[in-house]
């Protein structure tokens, strides 16, 4: 698969469907009218480009404990397209495993959003951590994510257990109350109301959902869907993230692991490994791949106060720029943005955007 496959990207047929006024229904409420201003997306507006590498595994994340030397290790690792959105949920799952009967300072191995979260629930719950890392943020795949708190992409259906499923809603669940408390500007964290181009089943975690009455939508098209989400301003939210472990007195310091025996020599007893891609090397995990994505960032607009996910890509409105992304290129291990798949993201929004009127 290659540019503008999903975000989902919840594909629908017909033209764009998304609306710069609307009328909204959830059974049979009506909801009042709604009027979009359009994205002003224009190549002379980006102000810089990104691709990031997600962690595929098609047996979804890997939360296991195990045993390295005379240490016990737990994995978390091999969140796909969800790493931002289940990061608190999945570290939660990862320090019930390690913690109890555990004693004395504990290791993190990544400071991605995973191994951050990781640390700050190791620190909450009374042990001393340090994080090493061979990449810190910015300079972390984390830092590139849209920062959508909405879990798609991130395993294979045919390839996961039920026992997995549930541990998969937990951790959603978990992740999803732990953003609530913490939404506002000092983490970089707010709701937005989200329109969906395409089919897409109601969920857990899904508020104000809405299927909208396709003859308000002045494209045409057979449906469009509005739910409010959170959204990571994920900069700053690693930034501030990685403040709070150290002002609760843990450390995070450079260090990069190329054996396991590396690791095995580190002064903790307890280790969480939260390397993402890099577990594959590190560990050996041959099911574990990268999918590129990319992105391209356009100047701030603050009137763009919702987001969209569909044929088009997607586009996540943030203080640093307005986000706009799509594709999803699987086996590719260069993060290195693609002039020409940069390109088709703009037009693609561009399309989508052109003849909006508010």
């Amino acid at each position: 698969m290659t540019v503008l496959d999903r975000r989902h990207l919840l594909g629908a047929a017909g033209a764009l469907l998304l609306p710069a006024c609307t009328t909204g229904r959830v059974g049979t409420a009506s909801a009042p009218p709604r009027c979009l201003p359009p994205v002003n997306v224009a190549a002379d507006r980006v102000i810089r480009t990104a691709a990031g590498l997600r962690p595929f595994r098609p047996a979804g994340f890997r939360v296991e404990r195990g045993a390295l030397g005379d240490k016990a290790l737990v994995h978390n690792y091999g969140h796909g397209g969800a790493g931002i959105t289940l990061s608190w949920g999945t570290s939660k799952l990862a320090v019930e495993l390690g913690l109890p009967g555990h004693s004395g300072a504990v290791a993190v191995i990544g400071a991605g959003i995973v191994g951050l979260t990781t640390a700050r629930l190791v620190q909450e719950a009374g042990f001393p951590v340090t994080v090493y890392a061979a990449a810190l943020p910015p300079d972390t795949t984390s830092n590139v994510s849209g920062g959508q708190i909405h879990a798609v992409s991130y395993f294979d259906r045919a390839a996961v257990t039920p026992a997995w499923l549930a541990q998969a809603e937990r951790a959603e669940d978990y992740s999803w109350r732990r953003f609530q408390i913490m939404v506002g500007d000092d983490y970089g964290i707010r709701w937005v109301p989200t329109y969906v181009d395409g089919g897409s089943r109601q969920r857990p975690h899904m508020p104000a959902y809405q299927t909208l009455e396709p003859k308000a939508w002045p494209f045409g098209g057979e449906q469009l869907l509005r739910y409010d989400t959170m959204y990571v301003e994920t900069g700053r939210f690693l930034r501030e993230l990685a403040k709070d472990i150290q002002i609760g007195g843990g450390r995070i310091l450079v260090r990069r692991f190329d054996t396991p025996a590396a690791v095995a020599a580190l002064p903790e007893t307890l280790v969480f490994n939260c390397t993402g891609l890099g577990a594959a090397a590190l560990f050996g995990d041959t099911t574990l791949y990268p999918v590129r994505g990319q992105l391209a960032i356009l100047l701030p607009q603050p009137e763009i106060q919702y987001a969209y996910s569909g044929r088009a890509g997607y586009m996540f409105p943030r203080s640093d720029g307005i986000v706009l992304g799509g594709t999803y290129e699987q086996y590719v291990d260069d993060p290195t943005p693609q002039p020409a798949a940069i390109a088709q993201i703009i037009a693609s929004h561009r399309r989508l955007f052109t003849g909006f009127r508010c």
